[in-house]
């Protein structure tokens, strides 16, 4: 009888293991709206992987090692894995709406200059290819802070935009977004069932 105790309470153990494992690195998301057309429409759910922009909290971690301390200049999220790369689709927390998930596309990183004019997305002087975007009509002069002129992201921001230009609220509005606000990058759509091959370079309810 207590060998089969034992093995009951192993198969616990591990399913309990397996199941925080899966909430750890991934998480399924409902898109509302039409802010990422073509690339994702409403309806689509999405798994999300949150483990390549898993971080640790250096300036918590430094509190439990004596002796060492996190300057202000220094990264304070550290990635495990990788930083978010330009054309990721990555859902997030907006600065704005505490609680709400939005997904949007990498275009700006940290440290580079964004800047739109003419239409077009200039980062460090240099205009960008959008070839996944659907047709729209930037306004002039508008980058990082809402609707004012040219901006340097900070070391641990990035700047986001739709897809769907003219239907998007993103960083255009209000601004950067932090690192410690990403939750993961969108993997691949499993619903509707058509959409089930993985998405390449795609970067709850979502907008």
């Amino acid at each position: 009888m207590s060998h089969v105790i034992r093995e009951l309470l192993e198969a616990v153990a591990l399913a309990l293991l397996v199941f925080f494992v899966i909430q750890l690195s991934v998480q399924n998301f409902r898109v509302e709206g039409h802010s990422m057309h073509p690339t994702l429409d409403s309806g689509e759910y999405l798994i999300v992987n949150k483990l390549p922009y898993f971080r640790v909290d250096m300036a918590r971690l430094s509190r439990l090692i004596p002796f060492w301390e996190v300057e202000e200049e220094q990264h304070r999220y550290l990635p495990l894995a990788h930083e978010p790369n330009r054309g990721d689709v990555i859902v997030f927390q907006a600065p704005n709406s505490p609680g709400r998930d939005f997904v949007k596309r990498v275009i700006g990183l940290p440290g580079e200059r964004v800047r739109i004019a003419g239409g077009e997305i200039y980062i460090d002087g240099e205009k960008l290819a959008q070839k996944y975007v659907a047709e729209a009509d930037l306004d002039d002069d508008v980058d990082c802070v809402p609707r004012t002129r040219g901006c340097v992201l900070g070391g641990d921001q990035y700047f986001v935009l739709g897809d769907n230009r003219d239907q998007s609220s993103d960083s255009r509005d209000w601004g950067p977004v932090d690192l410690r606000e990403i939750v993961g990058k969108v993997w691949f759509v499993y619903w509707p069932p058509d959409n089930l091959p993985f998405l390449e370079s795609l970067g709850e309810s979502l907008r």
